[in-house]
């Protein structure tokens, strides 16, 4: 039987900048954007109480709590902290998955046979707040669905344990939006047949939900009893993504080099929001027919958006680039990632751009990467293949 504990560090945002400004403890707080057009990345419990929460515009959040405090995030801070609280539980759990810059899942399995792992789980969760002053909360069970279940429960800054045998009891009075993957659109899909708590879920024809919600259908099945067999995955910091090509034969088309740099640009962010980072360094490569190679970099703010990841690069190689020179080979690497969602970092961009970019997404994982693209970096396949002697330009 495996036990595996969630952590979720309570309004981590939150939590973070009121220790670094003590007089927003106990107020109604709002980190995002600062301008009417800026999204919320994230509240606090008092400012939950009046309807705010994560993704909302700025407009309508000050709308509903006007004495909110509307904080610009810190981005740089906030991965300190993580990379404190990641270092503890490395420190004292053999097996651990670091879902996102402020969740874990720790697989305890075969511990109790030394000590209770509930005990055990308390005191690591009481010495993370000791030491950092971060709030933190945790859920105990057999599994990760369970157990993120228990967190969401247990919280704000609170443990819950769910023994043995007793999941689906535990699960059953809850509202189906509790269960991790729906989100507000299965919800409502559910609600529309009916379907509002997850004891409804656990007596229905898994075939049925198949039909409805296809694949997806059987699994939130499984996870409304409480079923989830996917294993803690070993955590390891990924410290950079890149690409690069070498040309067969070398160029001076600065045209063809950009709109190939705008590609890569949007290809390495749709991966980093598809693996839920963030990157602070943009690096730009430049290899010359002679061989020279020359690459410069910046740091920036966390992102993980292409306007800005295409704006850096596109700056960078203006810096690098010789016009006297033929270039043989073009690179990008984003480096000094870090877990975070997208919304994170769009402090001040515009609720049509969250939703714009989501909707790229959807488009790029249904029909592939380069199936949505910018008008800049079109035509760079045809660019690079000549269809009447079949060879690379």
């Amino acid at each position: 039987m495996r036990t595996i504990v969630h952590m979720d560090l309570d309004a981590f945002f939150v939590s973070v900048s009121r220790l670094e400004h003590p007089r927003l403890v106990g107020k109604p707080v709002i980190i995002g954007g600062t301008s009417d057009r800026g999204v919320v990345s994230a509240c606090s419990y008092e400012a939950r109480a009046f309807g705010v929460h994560s993704a909302m515009p700025i407009k309508l959040a000050r709308r509903l709590c006007p004495d909110a405090l509307i904080v610009r995030g810190d981005y740089e801070r906030y991965a300190h902290y993580s990379d404190v609280v990641t270092e503890m539980i490395g420190e004292n759990v053999p097996l651990y998955e670091k879902s996102s810059i402020d969740e874990f899942y720790l697989d305890l399995t075969g511990m109790d046979r030394f000590f209770g792992c509930y005990q055990w789980a308390t005191e690591l969760r009481q010495k993370i707040t000791k030491e950092t002053g971060l709030p933190i909360s945790f859920g105990l069970s057999l599994n990760k669905t369970v157990s993120k279940v228990a967190t969401n429960e247990a919280k704000p800054n609170g443990q819950l344990k769910i023994d043995f045998g007793t999941e689906k009891h535990f699960l059953a009075p809850l509202t189906v939006d509790k269960i991790p993957m729906v989100g507000e659109k299965t919800f409502q899909l559910l609600r529309s047949m009916g379907v509002r708590e997850v004891r409804t879920l656990q007596e229905m024809p898994p075939r049925l939900l198949e039909r409805v919600l296809g694949e997806n259908g059987i699994t939130l099945w499984k996870k409304a009893n409480g079923i989830d067999n996917s294993p803690v995955e070993p955590y390891s910091e990924r410290k950079s993504i890149s690409t690069e090509e070498t040309f067969d034969q070398d160029t001076i088309d600065v045209r063809f080099l950009e709109a190939l740099l705008v590609g890569m640009a949007e290809r390495l962010a749709f991966q980093l929001r598809n693996e839920n980072k963030l990157t602070a360094c943009v690096t730009v490569k430049v290899r010359y027919s002679n061989f020279d190679t020359h690459t410069m970099q910046c740091r920036i703010p966390y992102t993980s958006s292409d306007h800005t990841l295409i704006a850096r690069a596109k700056e960078l190689f203006a810096k690098l680039y010789n016009r006297r020179l033929l270039v043989r080979l073009i690179g990008l690497r984003f480096s000094h990632l870090v877990g975070g969602a997208q919304q994170i970092d769009l402090f001040e961009d515009s609720e049509e751009m969250v939703r714009l970019y989501q909707a790229m997404d959807r488009m790029r994982r249904r029909f592939g990467d380069s199936s949505v693209q910018r008008a800049a970096g079109q035509g760079v396949e045809r660019r690079r293949f000549n269809p009447f002697n079949g060879q690379r330009l």
